[in-house]
């Protein structure tokens, strides 16, 4: 574990010229620091009376720019050790295209990988029917998976398909994706829906950030070629390690 004491803190990115409150400020530098990798993971800081007096403010100001940081999943504190870096794996990702988590994590370079929360085959819920066309009564397969990149919990997925195109949870065992164009089922296109959340307790935990950290709620219906739904996907991405990017061009 490494220190944070030598870092390039800039007691001049504050001032009280500035209509943003100091402890704002400060996060804001930290946070730069932070993403700019120039504090990195696991990265021991200074305690709240060296950052006081570095920056020339109070150990309150320090105490809430900090909280800030640890609600954003930037930082963690450790009982009786202090407070850490947390910098995990960032992923930028378009949404002109239709990737699989697999595929996209992998693309740049990263290791991706699963654990299984769940996966079960029963009737689908009125909000899964509605979602994927079926009729009341109509069996759905559900694969709920934790995902990771180099280790690093980054989203928490819960697809739900129908049973005609994927009886068996079972066959998923690598990407879902290529489990279905192996099936003769490739995914052609996907409609999403993006929500900005704070994150209960429960998947906090799974994602390893504090209770009520931020995170994306994505929805995602995806569909075959010819328009017949295939996938209804509900998913919590860490807002700390995801960017998702849209390219807008004049209509």
């Amino acid at each position: 574990m490494s220190t944070a004491a030598a870092a390039p803190f800039d007691p001049t990115a504050l001032s009280d010229a500035l209509p943003l409150p100091l402890y704002l400020q400060l996060a804001r530098h930290l946070r730069a620091l932070i993403v700019e990798g120039r504090l990195t993971d696991q990265d021991a800081l200074p305690g709240e009376r060296e950052l006081a007096e570095t920056f020339a403010v109070s150990r309150v100001t320090v105490r809430k720019a900090l909280r800030e940081l640890i609600a954003e999943g930037l930082l963690h504190q450790r009982q009786g050790a202090g407070t850490f870096i947390n910098r995990s794996p960032h992923v930028e990702q378009r949404l002109s295209a239709l990737t699989s988590f697999t595929e996209d994590i992998g693309g740049r370079g990263l290791k991706p990988d699963s654990r299984w929360l769940g996966r079960s085959a029963g009737t689908a819920t009125p909000e899964e029917a509605m979602a994927l066309g079926l009729r009341p009564g109509a069996e759905v397969v559900r694969l709920h998976r934790l995902r990771l990149a180099d280790g690093t919990p980054l989203a928490i997925e819960l697809s739900a398909l129908p049973a005609s195109f994927l009886p068996d949870p079972e066959l998923v065992q690598g990407s879902l994706y290529e489990t279905l164009r192996g099936r003769g089922h490739p995914p052609f296109r996907a409609l999403q829906r993006l929500s900005a959340i704070r994150l209960p307790a429960d998947q906090a935990a799974l994602l390893g950030v504090p209770d009520g950290a931020p995170a994306l709620y994505i929805e995602r219906r995806t569909f075959l070629e010819n328009g017949t739904p295939l996938e209804f996907v509900r998913s919590h991405y860490r807002g700390d390690a995801y960017d998702f990017v849209v390219e807008l061009s004049l209509a």
